[in-house]
């Protein structure tokens, strides 16, 4: 069923509980989904009263009274499946199960098995709505990528700033962006200097600084001060509006799996009414004391029988424990049908930054050269307490023996570092072009270093270096190895991290191949590029908005739960609720092990109905039987699939 493109200005921001489901209806929060189950609890209610009925032998129970009371009780749960199939045939698909559901419980009324009619019907009813649970659960919320796009701009307008919606601002104005405000339009900078964290748009895991008169993009954070910029483009064109659309346009192009049991109804549906009418005339050229009403009683049968109640019945059933045991291992599938999909990736392409790394900086390496290391790191930590830079908080979490160091006089060198004096020593801290700048001369080993490192010079001095550098997770490792050992054949690492930083960590973790520096246009073309050779089925694995919209493009997306972005836990069809991309391999056992139990509930299904089937076409079946054949085989269904619920995986 494909999906609708869904226009962001059509969703109301204060509509928390609406939501779409693929299924094609909608529901507003837990009132309309108690609402669908209320047809199913009163005809239940009237079958069980009439059944009692029936069982008592009550005298004023009969005739019109019993028909019009089973009549009441089968169109809660009838009538919208027999029109649904009324619909259908007047669009030319005439063979659906709603189709065959109609004609067989009408026929079990007509042969005057009322209450079987309603409880085949009831039935049926009861799997659909377990069907819609399991397909519809957890879909992604549209409302999330509301929260990204900034809502406000400050624009200097008539000798003052005003708040105005981003969406009205016109080329060339003047924007003014507070501490920890978004960009909200592409521009260029005209304050003297800005640090930036563009996480949301290249997935950089270091903060961007930005000197005057260089562009800066929509959905960028400002870290340190208040700023200006000029505005390039309009917000319909900025970076943020534009990874949003990719979203919408990835999520349009990305179709579902159709359910089974509506591709298998348009085979056995035909084939079963067929049969039935077959069975209804053929015997008059072959039988000698044929009887018209005897031969359509048993097609009626053979109809109630061949309900595919069962099948649909075990279908969920068999995902809902499939669900429920990747719920207990801290992995969460939005739908059954992702479950299925999981089983099919040949091809896994992860994010670096919050995926595979921590997503935090820390300290990889100490380097101090003609100092002690502790007291090298007293006169860094004196310069960095002076910064807010996240660099400068991995630096201070150092511990160091004795008193701490005091700086003064400390200078920022715009895009380079920091001067300033520490016990009377003129100390430098910062980058390379800071280092030469000032004649430092700097040794060559610092040249092949492709994590961040900070430089250090104490009175004219190299004094050393620390390498700080974002920390991959402990599982990190174990997620690669278990990956490959679930017979996934390719691993891919694609990042808007630096290209050497890149490369270093899929070198670490041995992946087949990597790529750094990209965009989140460059992240879904790579991806596309990959889906769109033979076989490939691929998952993607991220955390960030910039990773929402090959989450959304790709056949899997799998977003990290702890450290993703609201927008790309929504987007995505698969959540990993701890962060542990080792749960990857996880999730994949989960699904092999889901299909494995409703195809064997399937085959359970089948086998029993084919069965039964034979012994209603020869007369020798009753409305017992086809009890059986549905009830019967949805209870050993049931029991199926609560062994997922007790398998573990590791």
């Amino acid at each position: 069923m494909k999906k609708k493109k869904l226009n962001l200005k059509d969703i109301k921001p204060n509509s928390e509980k609406e939501h779409t489901h693929d299924d094609g209806h909608n529901h507003s929060g837990n009132s309309s989904q108690i609402k669908a189950y209320i047809p199913a609890i009163i005809s239940f209610t009237m079958l069980i009263i009439g059944i009692a009925l029936d069982y008592f032998d009550v005298a004023f129970f009969k005739d019109w009274l019993r028909i019009v009371w089973y009549g009441i009780a089968y169109l809660p749960v009838g009538l919208p499946v027999v029109k649904e199939g009324w619909e259908s045939i007047k669009k030319g698909d005439v063979f659906t199960e709603f189709f065959l559901m109609s004609i067989a419980t009408i026929g079990a009324f007509i042969i005057g098995e009322y209450p079987e009619g309603v409880a085949v019907m009831l039935f049926y009813a009861v799997g659909e709505l377990f069907q819609n649970a399991a397909v519809s659960r957890a879909k992604r919320n549209i409302k999330a990528l509301l929260d990204v796009r900034p809502n406000e701009a400050l624009v200097y307008r008539n000798n003052d700033y005003v708040s105005v919606n981003p969406e009205t601002v016109e080329i060339g104005e003047k924007v003014q962006v507070r501490v920890g405000e978004k960009i909200p339009l592409d521009g260029v900078l005209l304050s003297k200097k800005g640090s930036f964290n563009t996480a949301a748009l290249t997935g950089e895991s270091k903060p961007d600084t930005i000197t005057k008169g260089e562009k800066v993009f929509a959905g960028s954070i400002n870290l340190d001060g208040v700023i200006e910029i000029e505005t390039t483009k309009e917000f319909k064109d900025s970076s943020i509006a534009r990874i949003l659309d990719m979203v919408q346009n990835a999520t349009a192009r990305k179709s579902k799996t159709e359910l089974f049991i509506r591709k298998f109804a348009r085979i056995y549906t035909p084939i079963v009414v067929f049969l039935a009418i077959g069975l209804t005339f053929l015997p008059y050229f072959f039988v000698d004391d044929y009887v018209f009403n005897d031969w359509l009683y048993r097609a009626l049968i053979f109809l109630v029988i061949s309900c595919p109640c069962a099948l649909v019945i075990s279908i969920p059933l068999g995902y809902f424990g499939g669900l429920g045991a990747a719920s207990k291992n801290g992995i969460l599938f939005k739908g059954a049908s992702y479950l299925d999909e999981m089983t099919k990736v040949n091809t896994v392409v992860m994010d670096k930054t919050g995926t595979v790394t921590k997503g935090v900086f820390k300290i990889k390496e100490i380097k101090a050269i003609g100092w002690k290391e502790s007291e090298f790191m007293k006169y860094l930590m004196a310069m960095e307490e002076q910064s807010t830079h996240p660099i400068a908080k991995a630096i201070m979490e150092y511990k160091a023996d004795g008193e701490d160091f005091q700086a003064t006089e400390v200078t920022e060198v715009a895009g380079k570092g920091l001067k300033g004096m520490v016990n009377g020593k003129t100390v430098l801290v910062g980058n390379k072009p800071l280092m030469t700048s000032n004649n430092i001369e700097v040794p060559s080993e610092t040249d092949n270093i492709v994590e961040s490192i900070v430089m250090v010079s104490i009175d004219g001095k190299f004094a050393g270096y620390v390498i700080i550098a974002d920390e991959l997770k402990e599982d990190a490792h174990e997620a690669i190895k278990q990956i490959r050992e679930s017979g996934i054949s390719k691993i891919i690492m694609l990042s808007g991290d630096k290209d050497s930083i890149t490369q270093q960590v899929a070198k670490e973790m041995g992946v087949d191949w990597a790529k750094g520096g990209l965009l989140p246009e460059d992240k879904l073309a790579e991806v596309e590029k990959l889906m769109a050779e033979t076989d490939n089925k691929v998952a993607f694995i991220g955390d960030g908005i910039n990773d929402a919209p090959v989450l959304a493009a790709s056949d899997v997306g799998i977003a990290m739960g702890g450290l993703g972005s609201d927008v790309a836990i929504e987007t995505a069809d698969v959540i990993i609720q701890t962060d542990q991309p080792s749960k990857i391999a996880r999730a994949i056992k989960i699904g092999r092990s889901t299909r494995k139990i409703v195809w064997q509930n399937i085959g359970l299904a089948f086998g029993v109905k084919a069965v039964v089937l034979v012994l209603g076409a020869g007369g020798l079946a009753t409305m017992w039987e086809a009890v059986f054949a549905d009830v019967g085989v949805a209870l050993l269904a049931i029991l199926n699939a609560v062994r997922l619920q007790r398998m573990t995986w590791k």
